[in-house]
Parts: C-alpha cells; sequence; structure tokens
C-alpha cells in the first residue's frame, strides 16, 4: 500500500468512526480515569504460544491452552458466562430471556431474539460498537471459506436483521436453546475489518490487526505483541462496564509447563491461565509457594463406555452386570489417588459446580462402592466363583473383560489400571489394554472395542448432542460418530431433541434431569470421576479464580481484578 492510500484509508477511518450513529441521549465516552502514581501491574502465564489474539478465528484454536481467556481480556461479546455459567450482560443491555421479551416462541415453532446495544459501548479505537459490528461479525463466522471454529448456532439462523444502530434482531428456523449466546464470541469491528475482509478472504487471517494491531471491546487492550515471547495490556479506559483496576497486564507465553511452575515460585508470574499445570504439578508448586494458592475448576469427567453393539462378552450388554461392575469400584479411592482428593466421583456427566446441579441431583441413579452387592448381582446371573476367587458361567467358562485407553494420556492410563484391578478382585480378570499409536486413526478398530473404553471426555450441556443415535459409528458411515457407545435408544434420543428445544428454563432443567436418570439408570457410560484445570494465583492478587463451571469463563471479571 503506498503511503498516500495509507492515508486515504486512514482518514475513511476515522470519518467512519466520527459518523457513526449516535443515540440522541448519548453523551459521548467518559473521560479517562486517572492513573495511579505506580501502575498496578499483573504478570500472568499460558502455556502455548499463540500465533494471534482470536481464539474462534484460528483454526486450531482448541489446541492453544490459554488462547480463550487472552482473547477475553482484549474483546468481549454482548454477554459472558460467569464461573457458574450463568450469563452476564456486556455489550448489551440485557442477555434475552422469555420473562424480559427479549426472547420469543411463535406458534409455528419459530423464535426471535433481540439485543439492545449499551449507549457507552466502544471499540478500543473509541469508535461506537453498534449492531452492524455483529451482523458483519456473523457473515464472517459464516465463511466456510476461512475454515473458522464451528458455531452450531447459525444452524437454526433464518435471518439476522439490523434494526437499527443499536438493536440486533435474529429470527430462528426451530428452537435452539443457546440462542441467548449466539453473540457471545469476540465480535469484529466493521470500520476496520470489512474491506480488507471483501478484497482478499485468503489473507483475512493474516493481517496485523489479529496481533499488534488487535482493536476489540474487552477491559484490555494491547500495547504489544511479541510472537513467542509475551503480550502486554493496558487497561481500557473506555470499557463498557468500568476502567479496570489494573492498569497493566503482561501474559508471557510459556509452553513448558516446568517453566511455568518455576516463574511462578520466582514471584515473576503471579496467574496461570487456561489449561497449564496438571493437577500433580500444581499441587507440588502450591506445597512450596507461600506466596500464593491454587484453585481448581472441574473440567470434563473421566468416563468408561460400555460397548453396546456385538461386547465381547456378551454379558456386558446385561444392565445388571454393568451395575454390579460400577458397585465393584472405588471410585472415590480413584479420585483420591489420582487426583489428589481434589474432585469428586461423577455420579453423572453434569458438573457439580452448575448452577443446575441441585436441581437435577435428586434425578441420578447413585451406585456406591459395595462388593458385597457387586458379588451377589453377579451371582444372581447364574456365575459362580471357582477355588480360584474367579466367576465362571455355567459351562464353567471364565468372563474377562478388556478396558482400552489412548496412549499419552497419564489419567487414563492410570485409571484403567484401577479398574481393572478393581474388577479383578470382584473376580472378573481384566485386561487393561493401550491404543497402539499406529492404530489411534484406524477408526473400525477404536469404536469396535470389545467390551469397555475410557475416555476423558467434555461434559458442558452442548456435549450432549454427540450421544444421539444418529452419531453412532457403524459400518455404513465409515465408523465416524462420537456415540462412542454406540448406544441408540428412541426414548434416549427424544429426551436428548426435548432439551435442545425446551427454552423455558425450568421445563428444560427438568428436561435434564430425565435425561441424568436415564443415563444413570441405563448406564450407557458409566462415570469415574471428574477431571481437573489447575489456576495458580498470587496472594497479592484478588477477585481472580479458576472458572468453576465447564461452560464458565476464567476472565469474565478481568475488571474487577485488583493487586494488595
Amino acid at each position: 500500500m503506498t503511503g498516500g492510500v495509507r492515508w486515504l484509508a486512514i482518514a475513511g477511518i476515522l470519518v467512519m468512526a466520527c459518523a457513526a450513529p449516535a443515540r440522541p441521549s448519548e453523551g459521548g465516552a467518559a473521560p479517562p480515569a486517572a492513573s495511579p502514581t505506580t501502575p498496578k501491574r499483573i504478570v500472568a502465564a499460558i502455556q502455548s504460544d499463540p500465533p494471534l489474539l482470536s481464539y474462534w478465528l484460528a483454526p486450531a484454536g482448541a489446541g492453544v491452552p490459554g488462547l480463550d481467556a487472552l482473547e477475553s481480556l482484549v474483546d468481549q461479546g454482548v454477554s459472558i458466562a460467569d464461573d457458574r455459567g450463568a450469563l452476564h450482560p456486556v455489550l448489551a443491555d440485557e442477555v434475552p430471556t422469555l420473562e424480559n421479551g427479549l426472547w420469543k416462541l411463535l406458534p409455528d415453532g419459530r423464535m426471535e431474539t433481540t439485543w439492545h446495544i449499551r449507549e457507552n459501548a466502544r471499540w478500543h479505537d473509541g469508535a461506537p460498537f453498534t449492531s452492524a459490528d455483529l451482523e458483519f461479525t456473523s457473515r464472517v463466522q459464516r465463511e466456510k471459506a476461512l475454515d473458522l471454529r464451528y458455531n452450531p448456532g447459525y444452524d437454526s439462523v433464518d435471518s439476522i436483521d439490523v434494526k437499527d444502530a443499536w438493536t440486533i434482531a435474529v429470527s430462528w428456523s426451530q428452537p435452539y436453546i443457546f440462542a441467548d449466546a449466539l453473540f457471545n464470541l469476540a465480535p469484529l469491528p466493521q470500520h476496520l475489518l470489512e474491506a480488507p475482509y471483501a478484497e482478499d478472504k485468503a489473507a483475512f487471517t493474516a493481517l496485523p490487526y489479529w496481533t499488534q494491531e488487535y482493536v476489540g471491546t474487552g477491559p484490555f487492550k494491547v500495547r504489544q505483541f511479541v510472537a513467542g515471547s509475551h503480550v502486554l495490556l493496558e487497561a481500557n479506559d473506555r470499557y463498557v462496564l468500568g476502567r479496570p483496576k489494573i492498569d497493566e497486564l503482561e501474559v508471557r507465553f510459556i509452553p513448558d509447563s516446568n517453566t511455568i511452575g518455576a516463574n511462578v515460585l520466582a514471584g515473576e508470574v503471579q496467574l496461570t491461565l487456561g489449561r497449564s499445570l496438571s493437577l500433580e504439578q500444581a499441587i507440588q508448586i502450591r506445597d512450596q509457594w507461600t506466596d500464593g494458592r491454587m484453585e481448581i475448576a472441574l473440567s470434563g469427567w473421566i468416563v468408561a463406555f460400555p460397548q453396546f453393539i456385538n461386547p465381547s462378552p456378551a454379558i456386558i450388554a446385561n444392565l445388571e452386570f454393568r451395575r454390579a461392575l460400577l458397585e465393584a469400584i472405588d471410585r472415590q479411592q480413584m479420585a483420591d489417588t489420582l487426583m489428589n482428593g481434589q474432585v469428586p466421583v461423577a455420579h453423572t456427566f453434569v458438573n457439580p459446580n452448575s448452577e443446575l446441579y441441585p436441581t437435577i441431583e435428586p434425578q441420578i441413579v447413585k451406585y456406591e462402592f459395595d462388593p458385597r452387592r457387586a458379588t451377589e448381582a453377579i451371582q444372581a446371573l447364574g456365575y459362580r466363583k471357582g477355588p480360584d476367587g474367579v466367576f465362571r458361567d455355567a459351562a464353567n467358562q471364565e468372563v474377562t473383560l478388556e478396558i482400552r485407553a489412548s496412549a499419552g494420556r497419564d489419567l487414563n492410563q492410570k485409571s484403567i489400571l484401577a479398574i481393572a484391578d478393581s474388577w479383578q478382585r470382584l473376580g472378573i480378570p481384566t485386561e487393561p489394554a493401550t491404543i497402539p499409536q499406529q492404530r489411534v486413526r484406524d477408526r473400525e478398530y477404536i469404536q469396535t472395542f470389545p467390551a469397555f473404553m475410557l475416555y476423558n471426555q467434555p461434559n458442558d450441556l452442548n456435549s450432549l448432542a454427540r450421544h444421539r443415535s444418529s452419531q453412532t459409528p457403524l459400518p455404513s458411515n465409515g465408523f465416524v460418530g462420537d456415540n462412542n457407545s454406540r448406544y441408540q435408544s428412541r426414548e434416549f434420543d427424544a429426551l436428548i431433541d426435548r432439551f435442545y428445544s425446551t427454552i423455558p428454563q425450568r421445563e428444560r432443567t427438568t428436561v435434564l434431569g430425565q435425561i441424568v436418570h436415564h443415563m444413570t439408570e441405563n448406564l450407557n457410560m458409566m462415570g469415574m470421576f471428574y477431571n481437573a484445570e489447575t489456576a495458580l494465583i498470587a496472594n497479592r492478587v484478588l477477585n481472580a479464580s479458576e472458572r468453576k463451571a465447564d461452560d464458565g469463563t476464567q476472565t469474565w471479571n478481568a475488571h474487577l481484578w485488583d493487586v494488595k
């Protein structure tokens, strides 16, 4: 770009910013707050080296630990989920609900949702944030040529209508329970990005905007981005919820967990963001660190999937047998041993820190550790123990099980050894098996495991869709699908469909309770314990914590972080 063209472009941006519509009552951005003589500063770390500042834009975003937290510091959508998963408005006045009339159910089964943007919402460069920015963002997010992170909400969207500069409405072809979160992903500034997007989509993700020139809406703005090193952020005086209490926030890129730990102990890092140190590592740091604390968020669950198509042995298809196997496992001891007693037994997939958990807990069928009862249940199925203490059927054949797990995941390997030991003690010979590296992409081999497969699985409410019968890996679909147990049930499918189409929260939670009851009654998946993500937080850092629910956001209240 020549100097003249560059200056014309800059002038055009300034004109667009100045000409952006303003409400008649709007008095402009508040004057910057006076900074203290000594800036308040925090140094944080993420265990990765992000190539840019956009989690959803990068195709490999999910593989860059901490990138989602980093993006939230500089860019936030119309609302954000707190540490219990509840939505709070940010750029919008309110989160759409049936009660406030911003979420409407139509007689023909369709829906409408509406957002009103706050009067003082501003981009980092001072340009007003408007509904046109959301409409532009939705166009980019749906651009298949960019290979972006998939937003399933758009599958149910009929149209997006910009009513005026501060009002946007979405028409939905069918009910979608996460409609209120459609615009929660980081928005894009139309006044800066629409022209380069239209000119060259292939080069869009390579723009310097995504690093050093990032302009967002979040509590902090980019002062410096150094690839392979760090990003230096400063307080956004124009942040819609108020200027952050912290003046400077440096986020260092440290891919090695041991180096992160050393930096924490040396006092160089006061806060870890995103997935970083293992629980074992974090505990070791905690025990040596007098200047800080460790916090834990439950993240996913360790779950054993029984095989429901041609299982071997066939008795796995028997519900009473599966119940006996679960009662024979001391899952609390597993959690205490493998997770240092920091996580509870996973009686169901729902995160116990979720605000929904107290309501659905009465629907959970729980199986406490009871080897005597487990032994009696197997005997009632016609099996008898021989002199060697091993159960045999009427033909004097042993019942031998295999339980598999992927290689490279230490927690999974330790878990299958613990489960195998429990079943051996019960009198069921069990072979723990590791999937060979050369077969990790062999779908047929993976999906046709004979008895049990253990995974570390996501357990957010979005993940329910993977357990539908339609997601069953079969020869006819090349063994593609996420229904790992290959359990197929019309009743279960109907419950999942009803959950995703029930908008009123009370009724939806009732359906969730029915789903939980079905899962725990039929044991189409057998939870062991919850996994954990850790955060190390210096004592001098106030109001920062690890997220507590799977759909919560660690940085949801970053503007309230402070230092002693």
